[in-house]
């Protein structure tokens, strides 16, 4: 339930899929973007299952444990289902998808970092420099990329399917209730946006370090590599937080609009409920 919850509703919080709804001229076009990534990302994930029973079937678990592990499952069936060019064809489309996802993840964290914060929060009604949000935006990149690749080569071992389900449910827990109640909650203010993302990022990273993924007992015999990072008994029993993270993330949201009134941001809710039920201005261009 746990992972379910994760998988299903991370994905509308995923940035680099957000960040999507930028690249379209206007509203009307945005809302057949989302309607086309549902029928792609949907599809995507009922392919994995049958990728999943097929290369168990075909290939056999002990083979692939052999060859690369869990991560070359797919590739290891292109191979075993239609040889050598097949599989180099499968390789290549997952390399260049990697690159995609890196991109697309490096823009919104550079991005988000320089605007939002860095000009918004840190420097927020001070004149600022010319071309110095692109300069900080290129130096986050920097920042992000050296992490990443940090954080890539400790967890080389690791199932990507596993470490991609962790990254859902930090999304469904920090950004789902953000974007939920703008859409939904007239009252939702900016209080309420910071404390359940606060909240969501804190929760779950927290459960993450504390769970099965983190904390576990290795005998003397279990590799280096393989290791757990804390060697003690699991405080959290399930290995992704989504189960308690994301009512928590919900939580922290409506808390922190209680404690707070902002008229401001419920006239442009009035706004935007205008503009979502009768399309008003969906036909023109909007600067984003």
């Amino acid at each position: 339930i746990s992972l379910g919850m994760a998988l299903i509703f991370g994905t509308a919080g995923l940035p680099h899929i957000l960040v999507r709804f930028y690249t379209v001229p206007d509203a009307k076009t945005a809302r057949h973007s989302v309607v086309w990534a549902m029928v792609l990302i949907g599809s995507f994930y009922i392919m994995t299952t049958f990728l999943g029973f097929g290369a168990a079937t075909i290939v056999g678990p002990d083979f692939i444990k052999g060859h690369g592990g869990t991560n070359m499952s797919a590739p290891l069936l292109a191979k075993a289902v239609a040889g050598d060019i097949f599989f180099a064809f499968i390789s290549a489309i997952a390399f260049a998808t990697i690159l995609a996802v890196v991109a697309g993840l490096t823009i919104s964290a550079s991005t988000s970092f320089a605007h939002d914060f860095w000009t918004n929060v840190i420097h927020r009604g001070v004149e600022r420099k010319p071309g110095e949000e692109v300069r900080v935006a290129r130096v986050a990149a920097f920042v992000v990329g050296i992490i990443a690749i940090l954080i890539a080569l400790k967890l080389q071992t690791a199932n990507v399917a596993f470490l991609v389900a962790l990254t859902f449910a930090v999304a469904a827990s920090a950004n789902l209730p953000v974007i939920v109640f703008s859409i939904f909650w007239r009252r939702f203010n900016t209080s309420g946006a910071v404390c359940g993302l606060a909240v969501g990022l804190v929760s779950s990273l927290a459960l993450i370090i504390i769970s099965p993924n983190i904390m576990g007992v290795d005998a003397p015999t279990v590799t280096a590599s393989a290791r757990h990072l804390i060697q003690a008994k699991p405080i959290f029993p399930l290995a992704n937080p989504g189960i308690l993270s994301v009512p928590l993330g919900f939580v922290g949201a409506i808390i922190g609009t209680l404690l707070s009134r902002e008229p401001s941001a419920e006239e442009k809710f009035n706004e935007l409920l205008v503009r979502s039920n009768t399309g008003l201005g969906a036909e023109k261009e909007i600067a984003h």
